[in-house]
């Protein structure tokens, strides 16, 4: 009876650290693994000494600190966001990840801690002055990104080069003028059009999609407590401060809700 209940005892003992869940697997760790996309200024990218830099990276920088562990960053982008959270590879994606119905029936999603729509940007010189001259036009996009998916709905006879990096890749296939136009993010088309005199952007807004910090399914603990972080981003003035640090103090912040 005695050995018995001391395998019993035993059994728990090994068990008892996946019962904690992620929240307290990263604490006994010391480190937070975040997926961050470093594809360009201002949500993401390396600085002048090669370190991740961006709004995002200043939010997964605070999230890491709330917990009161170190951050470590690992470089994602397009369906890599998805499949590293899956895989356990990371522990969450601030990665200017869209909360999609398609994505969450695989990864789940905390409220939005950012918003952004999608933007196209065009050549000047290529005579395209509303979304449907883009049939036949070559418009750089992100692989398995919302843009992807918008543009081949919308304008089904654009001709589309796909690129795993829209910066820096997108973005020198757009300097270079190997392209017609690009559709991304409006943060980051906005701040391409303010510093390449050769592009300009089309002035319709083609989404107003959340973006939220994405995490493997099946921890609602760990989702509870991410939830809870954001709020207070939002409520706490943060998430306006680090807005207005990359889009400028004359910014329009997006609203966001704290519930």
């Amino acid at each position: 009876m005695l050995r018995k209940l001391l395998l019993m005892l035993a059994a728990l003992l090994v068990v008892t650290p996946a019962w904690a869940g992620k929240l307290e697997d990263i604490r006994q760790r010391g480190v937070l693994r975040v997926g961050v996309s470093l594809g360009g200024e201002p949500v993401g990218f390396r600085d002048d000494r090669n370190a991740p830099a961006g709004y995002d990276v200043d939010v997964a920088k605070r999230l890491a600190d709330k917990l009161g562990v170190r951050v470590e960053y690992t470089d994602v982008s397009g369906d890599a966001r998805v499949s590293m959270l899956v895989s356990g590879q990371i522990d969450v994606a601030v990665a200017n990840l869209t909360a999609t119905a398609e994505r969450a029936k695989t990864i789940a999603f905390t409220i939005p801690y950012n918003r952004a729509g999608l933007r196209v940007i065009v050549q000047k010189s290529a005579g395209i002055n509303q979304l449907s001259d883009l049939a036949g036009k070559r418009v750089v996009v992100g692989r398995s990104t919302t843009g992807e998916t918008f543009l081949r709905q919308a304008v089904p006879g654009a001709k589309l080069v796909h690129t795993d990096s829209f910066a820096p890749d997108g973005v020198l296939l757009l300097v270079q003028r190997r392209v017609d136009a690009g559709i991304e993010d409006s943060s980051m088309m906005d701040y391409l059009a303010s510093v390449y005199p050769t592009l300009k952007i089309l002035p319709d807004l083609y989404s107003n999609a959340p973006i939220a910090i994405g995490l493997a399914q099946g921890d609602p603990e760990f989702l509870r407590w991410l939830n809870g972080f954001v709020a207070d981003y939002i409520k706490s003035g943060a998430y306006e401060a680090n807005y207005r640090k990359w889009w400028g103090r004359d910014a329009a912040v997006p609203a966001l809700s704290a519930s």
